[in-house]
């Protein structure tokens, strides 16, 4: 079998990071937290990196990483446009966003013909995660079968300010039934967890919920099926420039009609990543207590 890709979208702003938090040095040696997700992806035998970005931060990221691991494993960029030219679509008005998600991943589909994991470049997900994944396509996946590595929702939270977090339901035999996103969940000072609905209310949460981190493993075919979703989902929603094809839409659609099944693969390891400034602190932290209980190398490189 070949060896899977990891698939690392960073084509966001970092807007409420108030910078390029995906360059930002976190780690003992100043090192990225993706670099980290690369690292174990090479322990649990990944062939292949490419990252997704927008094309004004291919020097920053060449800068910071090319050099670095580049006789480990193989490096590939692929570039996120904002307003792309879709098949069969015109007219599309202006927008300052890329789509979102999903079609980030599309935009990595002319480089990837065998399965391939989806992570985001600013979330921790632990040692675990990785092999995992690694162990799922080494066994289980098809063309039909994919996978998600979900986390308990109490240790995705920050102490910083809310986040969103797509809520997973299963069925009794470990499959995805749905993605639920729900907004601005927090934990109380009672310790209850809660999300702000549609209509501004206060909705609880269960603490150990199974929460979707954008930790995917696809099989290939997944970038087709994408890619006729997208142009579908553009044909409907050009008009709203806010619109957004995520990854959670996708996958929901497939198992809805009956095209295949996604496995969800609980992992108990505590996540971490940045998505304000001050949770910097606890990223740092976390990664300076794991370097020195021996689970990475110091330096990592």
């Amino acid at each position: 079998m070949q060896k899977p890709t990891l698939l690392i979208l960073a084509a966001g702003m970092g807007s409420r990071y108030g910078g390029l938090k995906q360059v930002d040095g976190v780690g003992p040696n100043e090192e990225a937290i993706l670099e980290y997700s690369i690292f174990d992806a090479i322990r649990a035998g990944f062939g292949k990196v490419v990252f997704v970005i927008r094309e004004s931060f291919e020097d920053a990221f060449k800068e910071k990483f090319t050099n670095k691991f580049q006789d480990k494993i193989e490096i590939l960029y692929a570039y996120q446009e904002v307003n792309p030219t879709i098949e069969g679509v015109e007219n599309v008005p202006h927008r300052e966003k890329p789509w979102g998600t999903g079609h980030a991943v599309l935009s990595a589909a002319h480089l990837i013909n065998e399965p391939f994991a989806v992570i985001n470049a600013d979330d921790y997900y632990g040692v675990g995660a990785y092999q995992t994944i690694a162990d799922f396509f080494t066994n289980d996946v098809s063309e039909n079968r994919y996978a998600m590595v979900g986390f308990v929702l109490e240790k995705t939270l920050s102490d910083n300010g809310t986040v969103n977090r797509g809520i997973c339901q299963t069925d009794e035999n470990g499959f995805l039934t749905d993605v639920v996103e729900r907004l601005k969940i927090r934990r109380e000072s009672d310790g209850e967890v809660y999300f702000t609905d549609e209509d501004k209310q206060d909705c609880p949460l269960k603490a150990d919920d199974v929460a979707s981190m954008n930790f995917w493993g696809f099989h290939a075919n997944f970038m087709q099926a994408a890619h006729e979703m997208f142009v579908e989902f553009v044909k409907a929603n050009k008009e709203n420039i806010t619109s957004e094809f995520y990854i959670p839409l996708i996958v929901n659609n497939l198992i809805q009609a009956n095209k295949m099944d996604l496995q969800v693969l609980k992992s108990a390891d505590q996540w971490f990543g940045v998505t304000y400034q001050a949770d910097k602190s606890i990223v740092v932290n976390g990664l300076e207590k794991l370097t020195q209980n021996n689970i990475y190398p110091n330096p990592l490189w």
